[in-house]
């Protein structure tokens, strides 16, 4: 029997409040598990965790960090690994400004390596040792079709976001005997406000409007649509459940064919 069920399984959601993290945080609670949310506003964080569906006996909660606070993210997230055994790790934070490689300051760089690189490597650290005490762990990432394909005008997140993805199969070949999987979910243009702020920089930037802009990329996309966050969260509940056993250090596009490769 195909087993697509979280319960009694505690969940780690990062940048959960909106978009494609606030939509995996629903699925897995719908999905039996218990979720803690972390992101860096904790107003909003109170508010969205009373959302989440509790009806298998769930008890949720939150925890603040930012992940550009390499130190404040650990201490969090060792209080949060000394009360609690997660399996599910979903490393999910937001991409690096746009703007052209050839005008990047390193510093740019430094930021972004440390927000995702450093941010996913500590987290995993923490979370590895409950999950190989229990046998099962499943570790996600949230990156982008820019691991296969660089995107226009995205020069510091296509340099970064192609070393989370080594990143994730190095760390996958590393931990398969555990029980644990690592694999990483690569969305397409999906209808979220980090989507609609790239549309934004990329018409002032073509002298263009929004929607003259937005049509443009609905063109080159063989669904001719955007993608919804519900559709990335499904892929990642499919991931996190022990349907997903055996699928281990693979990226993922979720993109309505948009991706040119194999």
């Amino acid at each position: 029997m195909i087993d697509f069920s979280l319960q009694h399984k505690q969940a780690l959601v990062c940048g959960s409040t909106q978009g494609i993290g606030w939509a995996i945080a629903q699925a897995f609670a719908e999905a039996g598990a218990s979720c803690t949310l972390l992101a860096r506003n904790e107003a909003v964080l109170r508010e969205k965790v009373k959302l989440l569906s509790c009806t298998a006996g769930q008890v949720h909660d939150f925890a603040v960090a930012d992940f550009m606070d390499t130190e404040g993210l650990r201490k969090v997230v060792s209080g949060l690994v000394s009360r609690k055994q997660y399996v599910v790790l979903v490393n999910n934070t937001g991409g690096p400004k746009a703007g052209m490689i050839a005008d990047a300051d390193t510093a740019d760089f430094e930021n972004a390596f440390r927000q995702h690189i450093v941010g996913n490597q500590l987290l995993a650290q923490a979370l590895m040792p409950g999950m190989k005490q229990q046998g099962y762990g499943r570790i996600i990432n949230i990156i982008s079709t820019s691991v296969r394909i660089p995107i226009d005008n995205l020069g510091v997140s296509n340099t970064i976001r192609a070393a989370t993805a080594s990143w994730s199969k190095t760390l996958s070949n590393e931990i398969a005997q555990f029980g644990i999987t690592v694999n990483s979910i690569l969305p397409g243009f999906t209808d979220t406000q980090r989507l609609r702020s790239l549309i934004a920089v990329n018409a002032e930037r073509k002298n263009s409007s929004p929607g003259a802009v937005e049509e443009e990329m609905k063109a080159g996309i063989p669904a001719k649509r955007f993608g919804r966050a519900d559709e990335i969260a499904a892929v990642a509940l499919f991931l996190a459940s022990p349907a997903a056993s055996y699928v281990n250090g693979v990226s993922i596009p979720v993109d309505g064919g948009k991706t040119g490769t194999i």
